[in-house]
C-alpha cells in the first residue's frame, strides 16, 4: 500500500503578459430617439466598442457638446415676429 495521495490536476493559467487587453463591446442596446442631433451622438457613442480607452476622451467630449448645443437651442426663443398693424 501506498501512502501518497494523488494529486488534483493543475489548472492552466495562462501567462501574464504586459500588454493590455484589447477593446471589447458592451452589448449595449442603442434605440433611436427621434431627435437627429441626439441620435447622431449616440452613433458616436457607439464607436467607442472599436476603440482603445485613451481614445474615449475626445468622443465623450464631443457628445457632450453636441448635447449640450442641442438642450441650448431648445431654451432659444423665436425672434417676435413684427407687429402686423393692417387691421
Amino acid at each position: 500500500m501506498s501512502d501518497a495521495t494523488p494529486e488534483a490536476p493543475q489548472e492552466q493559467v495562462p501567462a501574464a503578459t504586459d500588454e493590455p487587453a484589447g477593446p471589447a463591446p458592451l452589448g449595449v442596446a442603442v434605440e433611436p430617439t427621434g431627435h437627429p442631433a441626439v441620435d447622431a451622438g449616440l452613433a458616436r457613442l457607439a464607436e467607442l466598442d472599436h476603440l482603445p480607452a485613451d481614445g474615449h476622451l475626445a468622443v465623450y467630449e464631443d457628445v457632450h457638446r453636441g448635447l449640450r448645443a442641442e438642450l441650448t437651442s431648445l431654451d432659444a426663443h423665436p425672434a417676435p415676429r413684427p407687429y402686423d398693424n393692417r387691421s
